[in-house]
């Protein structure tokens, strides 16, 4: 009697690979023309801002008087103010601040936003409360609040942090804490979506405690409407912050932003309309591409784009 030959059969090959939910986002995201396009031209102002400085080695509030009001030329790419200072340097320089306080003001917002939103929705007897506070704040008006905060606490702050440290602070703060209130609502919304599904039954069946059943199973559920509260709330708190200085109640004259430079050109709008230009274009390219690239986020991130 012969031993029969076993043979083992190669395992099968999957027909397709699994992609990750990173690379499925991704693929969303790239579909998404205007997002790419807003991605690509973000990049570069962030690049430009924190990169230019080294390669166009200029100091941004250094005084020449000989070459005042100049229009754009090889030395001086955008052109020179009242005091002969190069504003590409100072275009640059003021870009980090403004995307600092953007950013910064955008987390303050999306904490405050994404906390009360959660609560809200998740605890049904905080619901009523902070929602009328929620709508209190909407029905503030918005800028004269931003204005007298400034008023009364600048000049200590300013005492107290310094010239540029303080105001920094208050503006990132007075910006936050006036912003949060449309993200809380749209995560509110979003939680009493998700907390009513029945693997958030299951969790509290099996005996789950109730902040781990928000940081497991509510929060990565509401993801996507937090990261577009996120790239919104920079675009917002940007123009926030240059209607702030414009206005003339901002950073100081010697410590730029692309809204104070918009303030201190107007003056000078017939005699070197550049001045204007630049900074203005640069707050409306980095706007909008935040704005484009929020909508693809959004989209990436939509359950019904993901299946297949």
């Amino acid at each position: 009697m012969t031993d029969a030959t076993i043979v083992t059969a190669p395992p099968a090959k999957a027909s397709s690979p699994t992609r990750s939910a990173l690379a499925d986002i991704w693929r969303q995201f790239r579909a998404h023309r205007g997002g790419v396009v807003g991605l690509i031209v973000f990049t570069f102002i962030v690049t430009a801002v924190f990169v230019g400085p080294y390669i166009h080695r200029v100091a941004p509030n250094a005084i020449n008087i000989r070459d005042k009001n100049q229009w754009p030329s090889m030395a001086h790419p955008f052109g020179t103010d009242n005091l002969g200072k190069d504003m590409l340097a100072q275009v640059l320089a003021g870009g980090r601040i403004s995307l600092a306080v953007g950013i910064t003001a955008m987390l303050l917002a999306l904490f405050l936003g994404t906390l009360v939103g959660v609560v809200s929705g998740y605890i049904r007897r905080l619901d009523g409360p902070l929602m009328r506070i929620t709508d209190l704040f909407l029905a503030l008006p918005l800028l004269p609040l931003l204005l007298v905060i400034i008023m009364l606490f600048r000049d200590t702050l300013r005492a107290a942090f310094g010239p540029e440290t303080g105001i920094f602070i208050l503006i990132v703060f007075v910006i936050g804490i006036t912003s949060w209130m449309h993200t809380a609502r749209i995560v509110r919304g979003d939680v009493l979506a998700v907390k009513s599904q029945e693997f958030i039954l299951a969790a509290k069946s099996s005996g789950m405690r109730e902040h781990r059943i928000i940081l497991r199973h509510i929060l990565p559920n509401v993801l996507s409407s937090i990261m577009v509260s996120a790239t919104l709330g920079i675009a917002s708190a940007i123009i926030t912050e240059s209607a702030l200085s414009f206005l003339g109640l901002g950073f100081p004259s010697d410590f730029p932003t692309w809204g104070r430079l918009l303030f201190d050109g107007a003056n000078f709008l017939q005699l070197t309309p550049s001045r204007v230009l630049w900074p203005g274009l640069a707050i409306s390219l980095t706007v909008l591409s935040v704005n484009y690239m929020g909508d693809a986020i959004r989209d990436a991130l939509d359950p019904r784009a993901l299946k297949h």
